[in-house]
């Protein structure tokens, strides 16, 4: 009887382990992408917290928040412009805007934000401080 020590894997046991792997990495993967997401969003709150803050102080100043004078408001109303967050990521606009109301949209305007399934790929602020979509916030 002739008996030969085996050294080494099979091919069917290399394939099993490859298979495995393959599964884990695209688990790993996509939770990755969801948490790169979810971190991006702070862009957003920060950049929409900045541009509030910097209209209170136009309101506190001219006892409004629509003054020519304040050079947030002018620059979100000028031709259309928006203020772009810090990263890149989002885009500030805003809406219904009196001498005692506005409101924020932060847009995603980058990827991978654009793909926020979650936020639909915007966040609002508005001048009582109510956030929507309260997920995103």
């Amino acid at each position: 009887m002739n008996e030969r020590n085996q050294n080494g894997f099979t091919l069917i046991e290399v394939m099993i382990v490859v298979a495995i792997l393959g599964i884990l990495a695209a688990i790993a993967y996509s939770s990755y992408q969801n948490q790169v997401i979810r971190s991006n969003r702070s862009d957003a709150r920060v950049t929409l917290s900045d541009t509030a803050q910097r209209l209170q102080r136009c309101y506190t100043s001219y006892s409004r928040y629509n003054d020519d004078n304040c050079t947030v408001y002018e620059q979100l109303t000028e031709g259309g412009a928006a203020i772009e967050s810090a990263e890149g990521y989002y885009e500030v606009t805003i809406s219904d805007d009196t001498a005692t109301t506005y409101t924020l949209t932060a847009t995603a305007i980058a990827a991978p934000q654009t793909s926020d399934d979650l936020c639909d790929t915007e966040m609002t602020l508005n001048h009582r401080g109510t956030r929507s979509p309260e997920a995103c916030w």
